[in-house]
């Protein structure tokens, strides 16, 4: 039996400063996905050779509290700095993952990477909602390059598919879990199939990214969000389309605590809310040394 969609929709527009966003989650029907409250994609754009790179100098630096925040980066350079003193620049198909925990400020952009010639940027950036007891703990970094993310190759050729979070068979992230909750990227050449099983108890979600793709036998185009019922059931990816095709699968077990969210702020009360953006205007969440970034190039 194949899960079944029970939602699909479209990001809304909301750019941020050189960067063209779509929203995909939260929108007006669909709060999460697992521990999932948020998603951004940010489009490809193709770059001029002689473009000066971008630099994270405060301009785009902002506050978190009661999340972790994911960006993975499809095509480019992520440059990240952080109040706790964190630096590190991950590279096309890398991963940065930020726990908020009780409070940070960030400051991360993305240029094109100079290891790769096409001259593209293009990222999703996803915010893992903290269970209660997590929320107050200190934030944490972790970076993980490109060949720090496990893949696995896909049987009769078909493509490969990776772990950017959670586990899948022999495979596991070194991104921490306070939950159940997985994404995968799943590449599909031309004509390929693959199914997957999943879970009960288990909330699933799917975002095609770059190209128009085929779900459990009915097409769906690129830049879709697709919601599936919570019945048991597989998912089955399928190209039609003549060219290769990605699929960005994701969820986990649902966030059972009360979810306030405000600004940069997920918390489970609003008194807490009040709280976050206190603490931030009295400067508990400390400043970003910028000059770590001179120092280590």
């Amino acid at each position: 039996m194949k899960k079944k969609v029970s939602f699909t929709s479209r990001g809304q527009r909301a750019d941020i400063g050189p960067y063209i966003i779509y929203r995909i989650i939260a929108n007006r029907y669909v709060d999460a996905v697992g521990p999932f409250v948020f998603l951004d994609h940010a489009v490809p754009i193709k770059h001029s050779a002689d473009e000066p790179p971008k630099k994270a100098n405060g301009k785009g630096a902002h506050p978190h509290r009661g999340i972790a925040t994911l960006t993975y980066i499809l095509s480019g350079e992520a440059v990240h700095l952080d109040s706790r003193g964190h630096y590190a620049k991950v590279n096309s198909g890398g991963v940065q993952w930020m726990k908020a925990g009780n409070g940070i400020i960030h400051d991360e952009v993305v240029n094109v990477d100079a290891k790769s010639s096409d001259l593209l940027t293009h990222a999703l950036q996803f915010w893992i909602n903290l269970p209660s007891k997590n929320k107050t703990e200190a934030p944490e970094y972790l970076p993980l390059m490109p060949n720090e993310v496990p893949q696995k190759e896909l049987e009769n050729n078909s493509g490969w598919l990776k772990v950017i979070v959670g586990e899948y068979e022999q495979l596991a992230s070194k991104i921490p879990n306070y939950s159940k909750q997985f994404i995968y990227h799943i590449h599909l050449e031309a004509g390929k199939h693959f199914s997957i099983a999943t879970e009960n108890g288990l909330e699933y979600a799917v975002f095609l990214p770059l190209n128009n793709g085929t779900i459990n036998d009915a097409e769906y185009k690129k830049g879709e969000f697709l919601l599936f019922d919570k019945e048991e059931g597989a998912i089955e990816f399928s190209d039609n389309s003549g060219s290769a095709t990605d699929f960005i699968l994701f969820g986990g077990e649902p966030y059972t605590e009360p979810i306030i969210a405000q600004g940069p702020f997920v918390m489970n009360t609003q008194h807490e809310i009040s709280e976050a953006y206190n603490d931030f205007y009295e400067g508990k969440y400390g400043e970003i040394d910028y000059s770590l970034a001179n120092q280590r190039n």
